[in-house]
């Protein structure tokens, strides 16, 4: 008689699985985030990350252009929190994201900038902030600023801004191009963003204030470093996306110190993305606006202000470049278990699939292993490839799909047991460095590719938006 009881549930249990959308991962989730409590819009957003991530799988809580369905996900987590034993609620309505942006473009007219965009040259500055404008959906409420000395409202339409071929000579006369007050620009970009708004600084990012007559450039360099700091620090929760491009300059360049002179050739230029950290996530994964932060001709980017993420690894069991033997050990966190080095070598080699598409990283930052800690008692070294459509097979598919890179550790197995530690750490990118010059008094080798002082400029930046002290953290955990 004790067997129907335990039948019917049985039954039940089958029920409440289908009546959840039998989402395995996503439900797992879900119930994890409910029985812990952390109903927080960080475990709502790392929810809704699941979803994006795999759009085939979760397309029933995806609108047609592939966003989350914020109301549809809602229902969802109700559905399996009714069926807790005790029932649990959570109101996600708050969480729902921003569904339409606004966009505030703010175009540097300075004496350095004028020769961007002469008729003779190829237009590229031009077509980023254009391309920018309309990879916001029709309709998105556009603005336009002319900046210099202040921040002055462009006086015309967008439609007029798209097709005008020469911008700095239909907004001549507005500001005084003679310097560019940053402090001023960024302080009030910052304090004019409401929720939803993406602003967007068109510029050299050279600092150039008033009255700098007999001031060295080491003080200057100080000045900005200390500026951008001091600004930045003030906005908690935002972030910041720097793109930097090259275009075609043909005009007079006014040095730091020195004589100004002719100069045509490319030279760096920069648009500088500020949001609300939640509306930055939201730009990277909504394909309403694919084309902002990952444009064709953006030659370098960088991300501020952002935590340690959790970062999704499938370990390959059967992998080219796999050497001794192990099993897979499934729970918690990444176990291999009877490990056993290479008869030959004694090493043990394995590989793992990643998802580090979240990070908005290049992959010259990415691939390159002096980027990475990776910290173990037999001292595991790390390469990291990226994934390429070729490399999946009908063998391989689970692992690899949806993931963008693999991480391969090669040691000498010798402890019983080992844990594997890889971060990538959070520091300037080396692409910013190399992008900064000391002086720009003359057309040297690097002239081309440099900007005075851009490395003082965004290191204060960093330092003021620094986040975690890496990126993402994985651990792997070694048994014989």
């Amino acid at each position: 008689m004790r067997r129907l009881p335990i039948l019917l549930m049985s039954m039940m249990l089958v029920a409440c699985l289908a009546a959840c959308g039998g989402h395995g991962k996503l439900e797992k989730a879900v119930r994890s985030v409910l029985v812990s409590g952390d109903t927080t819009k960080a475990a709502y957003d790392s929810l809704c990350s699941l979803v994006t991530e795999n759009p085939g799988k979760y397309a029933d809580l995806l609108t047609p252009e592939g966003r989350v369905d914020h109301k549809k996900m809602s229902e969802y987590i109700k559905g399996i929190g009714s069926h807790l034993r005790p029932p649990m609620l959570w109101d996600t309505r708050a969480y729902g994201g921003v569904e339409d942006l606004s966009l505030t473009i703010y175009f540097e007219r300075s004496g350095s900038m004028v020769p961007y965009d002469q008729r003779g040259g190829g237009g590229q500055l031009k077509k980023a902030v254009n391309d920018i404008i309309n990879h916001f959906p029709a309709g998105s409420k556009v603005e336009i600023n002319i900046v210099n000395d202040g921040i002055y409202p462009y006086q015309h339409s967008v439609d007029e801004f798209l097709q005008d071929r020469d911008i700095y000579q239909s907004t001549s006369g507005i500001g005084d191009a003679s310097y560019t007050d940053f402090q001023l620009i960024f302080n009030k970009i910052l304090e004019a963003q409401r929720p939803g708004n993406v602003s967007v600084l068109v510029s050299d990012l050279i600092y150039s204030p008033q009255d700098t007559h007999g001031v060295s450039l080491d003080k200057i360099f100080n000045e900005e470093n200390s500026l951008a700091t001091r600004v930045f620090a003030r906005y908690k929760g935002k972030s910041v996306v720097v793109q930097q491009f090259m275009g075609d300059y043909s005009g007079k360049y006014y040095p730091y110190n020195g004589v100004p002179f002719n100069y045509s050739g490319k030279r760096p230029f920069y648009l500088v993305i500020i949001a609300d950290s939640d509306v930055m996530d939201l730009l990277a994964q909504d394909k309403r606006y694919s084309g902002v932060l990952d444009a064709p001709a953006v030659r370098n980017q960088y991300r501020f202000n952002q935590e340690t993420s959790e970062v999704e690894c499938r370990v390959l069991p059967e992998w080219k470049d796999n050497a001794g033997r192990f099993r897979v050990k499934h729970g918690d966190g990444i176990v291999l278990a009877k490990c056993d080095g290479d008869r030959q070598t004694g090493k043990l080699c394995f590989s793992l699939a990643a998802n580090l598409g979240g990070l908005m990283k290049d992959d010259a930052l990415l691939t390159n292993p002096a980027n990475y800690d990776v910290k173990s008692v037999d001292g595991y070294t790390l390469t990291v490839q990226p994934i390429d459509r070729s490399m999946l097979t009908a063998n391989n598919k689970e692992y690899l799909e949806g993931m963008t890179h693999i991480f391969t550790l090669v040691g000498d197995l010798k402890s019983p047991r080992d844990e594997v530690h890889i971060t990538l750490r959070n520091e300037l990118p080396a692409w910013i460095h190399q992008s900064s010059s000391m002086d720009d008094a003359s057309t040297g080798s690097s002239f081309a590719t440099t900007t005075l002082g851009l490395e003082q400029l965004l290191g204060g930046m960093f330092d003021a938006m620094k986040g975690g002290s890496s990126f993402f953290d994985v651990t792997i955990q070694l048994q014989r």
